[in-house]
């Protein structure tokens, strides 16, 4: 079963109220002043950041997610994953206190299995997150998208020299953190769900990537055998790896190891693309959600990436709102065409 839900942080907004009017009641939520909300837009947009909590309540604690939790239940929001982690680049790049980062992994994924709360998403982009190096590329009618050109890439900062960190040591503290934590996982009945790089490239400012092509997904995936070690299938970086978007799907769909999926599109390859509208991209959505129909996917889906529109900032690119109300009503529409239309429940 597709659970249709959009990504929130636990800051209430017009937009909670919004999503819940789309259909949707479900959140894959932000934790408050960890490590992804505030990196979301450190290299693109106007990179200020959010902000931590303001009573010290660790944002990965039992504490601050069932805080959480009854935020989103309050307004009639359901959290059933979390995008978001302490920080781990000392995990990601296997140096000094990781053991601790790597216990505060633990802590939450104890805390989500407690809750209820059973998905994980995750990233191994040390020390940056996605990168564009244009935000404000217009699109149909005037709409505003992302997009990114690896030429355009010496405008920005390095992270890394030139053999700092290699790919090996990154795949050596993969291993590591699986071992760590799968287990947890298992016990905890939550799965983890290994986003990919954002672009998909051997390199971004001097660090090497490895969660980068299709063959990397696979070597994860035996890296620790379980459920609860699996992927997060987000689109629009699976369709610069592979020309056939709903064979992958497929793929891992039949080794049950999509955790979660972010529904987009783009159109160009990995070294020069754009973001689109969900109705505009170079891949087949509908044969994607046939696919994972297919294979019985049962977990969230959300809508990503999407253009900025009229009378928006576009302060915060990809994620501003009514790119995203345009997105929830589109693929609704694919998973009743798909799925048949649910009955309505009086």
């Amino acid at each position: 079963m597709i659970f249709l839900s959009e990504q929130l942080s636990a800051r209430p907004s017009a937009l909670w109220e919004l999503v819940k009017q789309c259909g949707v009641d479900t959140t894959v939520s932000l934790l408050q002043g960890a490590e992804q909300e505030q990196r979301m837009f450190a290299s693109v947009g106007d990179g200020k950041l959010l902000g931590g909590y303001t009573d010290g309540i660790i944002p990965w604690s039992f504490e601050g997610i069932a805080r959480d939790k009854e935020l989103f239940a309050s307004h009639g929001l359901k959290m059933i994953g979390i995008e978001d982690t302490a920080p781990m680049d000392l995990v990601r790049l296997g140096l000094p206190g990781r053991d601790e980062q790597i216990a505060h992994v633990i802590e939450q994924i104890r805390a989500m299995g407690k809750l209820g709360i059973t998905t994980l998403c995750y990233n191994w982009m040390a020390v940056s997150s996605w990168a564009r190096t244009r935000t404000d590329i217009v699109s149909r009618g005037g709409a505003l998208v992302t997009g990114f050109k690896v030429s355009d890439t010496h405008e920005m900062s390095r992270i890394a020299e030139p053999g700092q960190y290699t790919p090996e040591q990154l795949w050596d503290a993969l291993q590591y953190f699986l071992d760590s934590v799968v287990p947890e996982a298992e016990a905890a009945n939550v799965r983890l769900g290994m986003h990919p790089d954002d672009p998909p490239l051997q390199e971004m400012r001097g660090m090497p990537r490895i969660m980068n092509s299709i063959e990397n997904y696979r070597r994860l995936l035996d890296l620790y055998p379980s459920k609860s070690n699996g992927i997060t299938l987000c689109q629009g970086n699976f369709a610069l790896m592979t020309d056939d978007l709903p064979a992958v799907i497929r793929e891992f769909g039949a080794r049950d190891a999509i955790a979660f999926v972010h529904f987009r599109d783009i159109v160009g390859d990995a070294s020069d693309f754009e973001e689109t509208f969900h109705d505009a991209g170079q891949n087949d959505l509908p044969a994607c959600i046939a696919a994972y129909k297919e294979v019985g996917f049962h977990g969230p889906m959300r809508p990503d990436h999407v253009p900025t529109m009229y009378g928006e900032t576009n302060e915060h690119p990809a994620y501003e709102t009514l790119g995203r109300l345009f997105a929830l009503g589109y693929i609704r529409g694919l998973i009743h065409s798909i799925y048949g239309k649910p009955q309505i429940q009086n």
